[in-house]
């Protein structure tokens, strides 16, 4: 590893601490379908698809070959200031597989943070309202506002956003209401309608609810079925916006292009990013054009052509290729490989998820359910060391996420929790090197 020890050393030297989010000394030289390879030319599996931005993989050829046109044409077309077709493209894709029976329009960015920043930014300016609700554990981005909008601890999104009012969120296996089992959709939705908007603020004064439907980097919570329908059903009540945030499990990783498409409801705006751009930064708010017609939230680089064609190519191959249901199947084979492989250990609390979006829940103890971030942070690592990539998140540090490229086959599912098998053997044994680990804490420094 002496390539890559001396990229980790010259990494050291000049990128800023402040953008690392790493678990472990990860090079990335090149990539294909669901794998990775490093400078050493080691082959790894992908189950973290690069926080889910990889839903085609490292090397789909189509959206290679719109990418190499468009810059044969130009190095840079936007929007702002001129029109370019592939923003056009794109903008018509989006809106016609939004679903919804209303005006529809597309704002493009270039994160997933500054796509929630932009949408606070118009849902106010449309309403003339002057608060938003989010949820405790909910992830909009990193920049101020999306932190604000955020409720995660790892990210200090309590030191923004006064605008921005938090509701509990229904987790199923750490309730915020324990008392409420079977009902706890319902507990959540009233904590909002007869405390908050009694207490805090009245309805009238909320532009938004901004919402996960699965609350990914808290620990990939997937609330009860009953939770978004109900959630719909208040803001429908109060003349409130819906806006969805798909900015990481959109785009066909749930089973559906869309995950609020799960519970029969529209949302009024749907966030987009991450997976959109095809590797390229590209971001999305698609949704009512009367709400998008308002105020101001464009950049420079708005609209990219270079960036809304490998978008529009993107969007293409996942029906081409029939991701959205190949999710569904592949979701399901590894849900229950993990189930079969992993459920006995001492350490599995929870194992949950939709399609390509699986977490698992690691703790001291399977009664108290209290987080073991040290057995997460140990098999993440060492998951790295026998080859295969993935992350861990949640408000303790304790859940391993798996949110591979779309394009995971079965025989690389099976070979990934094998290996996850010998990293928990491993871990159980006490055989993994604690300080190599601590070099790489991950969002919990």
């Amino acid at each position: 590893m002496n390539e890559d020890k001396n990229l980790l050393e010259r990494d050291n030297l000049v990128i800023a601490k402040s953008t690392k989010v790493r678990y472990s000394p990860m090079v990335i030289h090149s990539g294909s379908g669901s794998t990775l390879m490093d400078n050493e030319g080691r082959t790894y599996i992908d189950f973290g698809g690069n926080w889910a931005l990889a839903n085609l993989g490292y090397d789909n050829r189509s959206v290679k070959v719109a990418i190499a046109s468009q810059l044969d044409k130009t190095s840079y077309a936007g929007i702002v200031s001129s029109i370019n077709e592939p923003a056009l493209q794109l903008a018509e894709k989006l809106v016609q597989l939004m679903p919804g029976n209303f005006e529809k329009k597309a704002w493009f960015g270039l994160s997933g943070s500054d796509a929630a920043e932009a949408a606070q930014r118009m849902v106010l300016a449309a309403t003339g309202k002057s608060r938003i609700l989010s949820f405790i554990g909910g992830m909009h981005g990193t920049n101020d506002a999306g932190m604000g909008l955020s409720g995660l601890p790892g990210e200090g999104g309590f030191r923004y956003g006064p605008h921005v009012i938090k509701a509990p969120f229904p987790d199923p296996y750490r309730s915020p209401f324990p008392e409420s089992e079977g009902y706890l959709a319902e507990r959540c939705t009233s904590f909002i309608e007869d405390y908050l908007f009694k207490t805090i603020c009245s309805p009238g004064e909320v532009a938004a609810v901004f919402v996960e439907t699965i609350q990914s980097d808290s620990g990939d919570v997937v609330p009860p079925d009953n939770f978004i329908p109900m959630l719909r059903k208040l803001c429908d009540k109060h003349g409130i916006l819906l806006v969805v945030d798909d900015i990481k499990i959109g785009l066909g990783r749930t089973g559906r292009m869309f995950s609020y498409e799960h519970h029969n409801v529209e949302a009024d705006l749907v966030l987009l990013g991450k997976s959109l751009g095809g590797g390229l930064p590209l971001s999305a708010v698609v949704g009512r054009a009367e709400v998008l017609d308002s105020g101001f939230a464009g950049f420079t680089m708005s609209g990219n052509a270079a960036c809304c064609i490998a978008g529009f190519a993107t969007l293409n191959e996942i029906e081409k290729l029939n991701l959205v249901e190949y999710s569904t199947i592949v979701g399901q084979y590894l849900r229950n490989k993990l189930e079969s492989s992993l459920s006995n250990y001492g350490i599995v609390g929870d194992i949950r998820g939709l399609g390509l979006i699986q977490g698992i829940d690691l703790v001291k103890d399977k009664t108290t359910r209290e987080p073991n971030r040290d057995a997460a942070s140990k098999i993440v690592y060492r998951c790295w060391e026998l080859g295969l990539i993935l992350y861990y998140v949640g408000n303790g540090g304790n859940v391993l996420e798996i949110t591979p490229p779309l394009v995971l086959t079965t025989e690389e599912a099976d070979k990934g929790v094998a290996i996850l098998e010998q990293a928990f053997d491993d871990y159980i044994n006490d055989e993994i090197d604690e300080a190599k680990v601590a070099e790489f804490p991950g969002w919990f420094v």
